[in-house]
């Protein structure tokens, strides 16, 4: 069973600076990222990594390009989600997030979900809160 551990969450005030942290039990993941939930607000995928050697690649939704960075460490099994410039409305829950299996990032991930619904090979964790302060 997939395991997720999430740090880093906390209050910034508006320009600020957070580093969100995730190490999963060892697995042979095919992608790992974060999505994001508000009050009111539809879950939106914010960012996603393959987490295969040499992959690497990184895509991010269109709020967020530019401020967040995404990176993993495959030896730790670990992804972080550098943020920068936090505006008010990054305000959320952040979720960590992993697919078993499928393409990086799966359709429809990036950007507010809609009516998608997660695959089940995907797995998340409790979250972490992040509060934007203008």
């Amino acid at each position: 069973q997939v395991q997720l551990v999430e740090s880093g969450g906390g209050s910034v005030q508006a320009g600020g600076s957070l580093r969100l942290s995730c190490a999963a039990s060892p697995y042979s993941y095919s992608c790992m990222g974060w999505f994001r939930e508000a009050p009111g607000k539809q879950r939106e995928g914010v960012a996603s990594i393959y987490t295969i050697p040499g992959g690497g690649a990184a895509s991010y939704a269109d709020s967020v390009k530019g401020r967040f960075t995404i990176s993993r460490d495959n030896s730790a099994y670990t992804v972080y989600l550098q943020m920068n410039n936090l505006k008010p409305e990054d305000t959320a829950t952040y979720y960590c997030w992993v697919d078993q299996r499928g393409t990086c990032p799966p359709s429809g991930f990036l950007g507010p979900w809609g009516t998608r619904r997660p695959g089940r090979n995907e797995a998340w964790h409790q979250g972490t809160l992040v509060t934007v302060s203008s």
